[in-house]
């Protein structure tokens, strides 16, 4: 076999296999490793939407805590797990890899959900509670926040890392299994929605009306065969190898730049300082293209005059052009990286007021009582209808129009999310003004239940699903392709740290307005019993920060570089 056809048989963008050596295409990764991701994103989602989708009830009926305090506590909890993705990303990219960061972490994480079943079902542990009253004690509520707690911790270990580890699998330097990763986001999205729906549904019946130790005891049953699912492929994965701290990397771009802020930036690019090597200094990292951007930065790899291309530099004072274009790239996504915050703040509505709005509906379809956090489901519903639409339909219809492989490009699809995510907050308004004028002419305040359906609540949950489809996808797929090869899974867990801080804007929003409208006695728009308060207000100034993100997103789009990686590593 000659030497070309014996490289075409690897892989060219760094990755190997689960002994070390260099990937087989013939052998690993593309869709025959994909199952058991997929299968370990949709168990695991299963877990957490199982256990989160309820999360304020409980609060509210077993811990016995306020509506206000429950949506705090839900905030933020959420957003913890969306802020512990740094340390399994940190840990993933700089020394474990993803592998085995994910495997680690799914261990921590079934201890969680296994302290949470005991807390909910074991006499001494469990909250007591008579004639639907409970009560909880201090301690009974510390093991419950402690699992809860450990839980945020597990899923911050596979949240930034299964996603990348799944368009790993694809090699970026093969053109034919590049084209698979953007529809592997797609159904990687699917699968999580999946999870989702039997959570919605069947988990959150369980919990309303059979029991809450077997609300959370089938999540941590599900938990356990993500863990299970994941661990089975581990022969047909391909790794990409970790490539140490990306913040030291970071860090030497800005003190080298620092260091040389008097030194002229020459305008001929060759003599910036790189390695000759077709790899770059990065273990297992493709070099990048320099850009004329952020020029401040290029300092850093300007050559002083006893230093030459040919010799190993100290990074605290030279780095090579790829170094300081990965630091670039960071810098270059911050700006759209913030514009996901308010559309996150809008998504977080799902678990908090959009449930307390539904609790003041009729639930009722016939005989049967819906559970409220069970109409979700339409948000997972509207997912799993939209993924094959967007991926068989729009994708190919797009790209007629702009010729391009994806259809849209990223950006164009996290814009039309933006925009399309306004219309949720405008439902939800809308729905309640109109509960609130039929609560004031009947004279409905200290009734529990409003006699208006609660499926008047779909089309905002619908809504919402849309717009995560473009999104929420697009950035899935944005932060993967426009990040370092070494920092990928830290780009991952940058893309969901925006979750993390809508949860905290949501939470923030919350205090500000309950301090500012109860200034004066008053009931002010967000008290425990909604129909004293104004929460189509709430909703109606979500829709004005949306609107105002979407302007500003587009404005900051057009001015996006996008990143250029060099060559092959093999």
């Amino acid at each position: 076999m000659s030497e070309d056809n014996d490289n075409d048989v690897y892989t060219k963008d760094g990755t190997v296999d689960y002994k070390g050596n260099p990937a087989n295409k013939n052998e690993t990764g593309t869709w025959r490793a994909c199952p058991f991701i997929l299968g370990n994103e949709c168990s695991e989602r299963l877990a957490y939407y199982g256990m989160s989708s309820n999360l304020v009830v409980y609060f509210k009926d077993i811990l016995n805590q306020e509506s206000a305090t429950a949506s705090k506590n839900n905030a933020n909890w959420g957003g913890t797990c969306y802020i512990t993705p740094l340390i399994g990303a940190f840990l993933a990219d700089a020394y474990l890899g993803r592998y085995w960061t994910i495997l680690c972490f799914s261990i921590i994480y079934v201890i969680g959900m296994t302290l949470l079943t005991l807390s909910a079902s074991v006499p001494g542990l469990r909250p007591t509670c008579h004639e639907g009253n409970c009560n909880a004690t201090n301690g009974q509520s510390a093991v419950f926040f402690v699992a809860l707690y450990i839980i945020a911790l597990g899923t911050g270990g596979i949240k930034p890392c299964v996603s990348s580890y799944g368009a790993d699998q694809f090699d970026d330097a093969d053109e034919v299994e590049k084209g698979h990763k953007s529809s592997f986001f797609n159904w990687f999205y699917f699968s999580i929605n999946i999870g989702a729906l039997v959570a919605s549904s069947l988990i959150v019946w369980i919990q309303d009306n059979k029991s809450w130790g077997w609300g959370f005891g089938i999540p941590a049953a599900a938990m356990a065969i993500a863990a299970a699912s994941f661990f089975l492929g581990t022969k047909l994965y391909r790794n990409q190898k970790p490539a140490g701290s990306p913040f030291t990397r970071m860090f030497q771009v800005i003190v080298s730049s620092i260091r040389k802020y008097d030194v002229e930036v020459p305008h001929d690019e060759s003599l910036l300082y790189e390695i000759p090597d077709n790899e770059s200094a990065i273990q297992g990292c493709r070099k990048l293209h320099h850009t004329n951007g952020l020029r401040f930065f290029d300092r850093a790899a300007v050559l002083g005059k006893s230093e030459n291309m040919t010799e190993s530099a100290n990074p605290w004072k030279l780095c090579t052009v790829t170094q300081v274009e990965e630091f670039k790239a960071i810098v270059r996504l911050l700006p759209i990286w913030a514009t996901g915050i308010i559309f996150a703040t809008v998504y977080g509505q799902m678990s908090s007021y959009f449930v307390i709005q539904g609790q003041t509906m009729d639930a009722h379809m016939g005989n049967f009582e819906i559970p409220v956090a069970s109409l979700s489901i339409f948000d997972t519903i509207s997912v799993i209808f939209w993924v094959p639409v967007y991926d068989r339909i729009i994708v190919p219809i797009a790209r007629k129009f702009t010729g391009r492989k994806n259809g849209l490009t990223q950006l164009q699809r996290m814009g039309i999310g933006l925009f399309i995510s306004i219309f949720s907050m405008v439902s939800a308004a809308t729905l309640e003004y109109t509960r609130l004028r039929m609560v004031y002419r009947h004279d409905y305040y200290k009734l529990e239940h409003v006699p208006m359906s609660i499926f008047w609540q779909v089309p905002q949950y619908f809504i919402i699903g849309c717009a995560e489809v473009f999104t929420f996808i697009g950035q899935l797929e944005f932060f993967y392709e426009q990040a370092p090869d070494a920092m990928r899974s830290m780009c991952s867990a940058l893309s969901l740290l925006t979750v993390a801080l809508g949860q905290y804007v949501s939470s923030l929003l919350i205090t500000i307005v309950t301090k500012v409208t109860t200034r004066h006695g008053g009931p002010g728009w967000l008290p425990d019993n909604p129909n004293f308060g104004r929460l189509d207000y709430f909703f109606w100034m979500l829709t004005v920060l949306s609107v105002v993100n979407m302007i500003a997103f587009f404005l900051i789009s057009q001015m996006y570089t996008y990143k250029v990686s060099v060559g092959t590593l093999r």
